[in-house]
């Protein structure tokens, strides 16, 4: 249990995500699957995710670790369970569904 005084239930309610995504290279997949990853976490998690970029052509190795098998792989770290997407993530609902996230309420009314 979190014992810091200076927390407030807004700030345990926001769910912190750690993804992962294997590319290899710049190819227009890997391309994509970044452009397509950033813009989500920016629309849907913003301040409330970190995201890193692995090379497979500059770090091979790293791909055994999360059992990559197929590129472009985004991988959910945190929140667990661990998830994986496989492409280039062009499809946003399925990206959404797959990683489990909900989109931040809209606080403006129209």
């Amino acid at each position: 249990m979190d014992t810091n005084p200076d927390t407030t239930t807004e700030d345990m309610d926001k769910e912190y995500w750690e993804l992962r995504l294997y590319v290899a290279g710049q190819t227009p997949k890997s391309v994509a699957a970044i452009a397509n990853l950033k813009k989500y976490c920016e629309q849907h998690l913003l301040g409330r995710y970190k995201l890193e970029v692995i090379d497979l052509l500059q770090h091979p190795q790293l791909a055994e670790g999360d059992q990559i098998l197929a590129i472009p792989t985004l991988v959910r770290k945190v929140p667990v369970p661990i998830r994986k997407i496989i492409g280039d993530l062009s499809n946003e609902e399925r990206v959404l569904v797959g990683l489990d996230i909900r989109p931040i309420e809209s606080k403006l009314t129209r």
